[in-house]
């Protein structure tokens, strides 16, 4: 089994690209994912990983997802390969989405995608909108 369940912060918006032969929209972008553990006087690490995200959900994040914004992605691990035109052999890790949600707090999606709220008259998903024990504090350090 190969499944990958992310929260993170956007490293940048995404980077949208479409394939040569049909046209496909591409969507990728790093998240900053923070690790669960800091050592004692260390400042705790992120892990920075590569998404890909295809067609309609591609074209959801660039349009939706900006820097900085926390979100959640599910989707799997995929390795490739390519030679340059060094004949240098370059090697890529990055996990291809499935699925994506909004996963800031209420407070800070309204201030900063209310238009997703108002194009689709509903609440944006991945949100909460009561008092959760998984709800995100504002106070969240940036790891860039």
């Amino acid at each position: 089994m190969n499944k990958v369940i992310l929260m993170g912060r956007l490293t940048r918006d995404p980077e949208i690209r479409y394939t040569q032969t049909s046209n496909t929209v591409v969507a990728s972008f790093s998240l900053a994912v923070n690790r669960r553990f800091a050592k004692q006087g260390e400042e705790r690490q992120a892990d920075f990983i590569n998404i890909v995200a295809w067609s309609k959900l591609g074209e959801f994040c660039s349009k939706y997802f900006k820097k900085g914004q926390q979100v959640g992605v599910v989707g799997r691990i995929q390795t490739r390969t390519w030679d340059d035109d060094q004949g240098q052999k370059h090697y890529v890790t990055e996990v291809v989405a499935e699925e994506a949600y909004f996963a800031d707090s209420k407070k800070e999606a309204e201030a900063g995608s209310s238009s997703f709220e108002n194009t689709f008259g509903n609440s944006i998903p991945g949100t909460t909108t009561g008092g959760s024990d998984f709800e995100i504090s504002s106070t969240d350090d940036l790891p860039f």
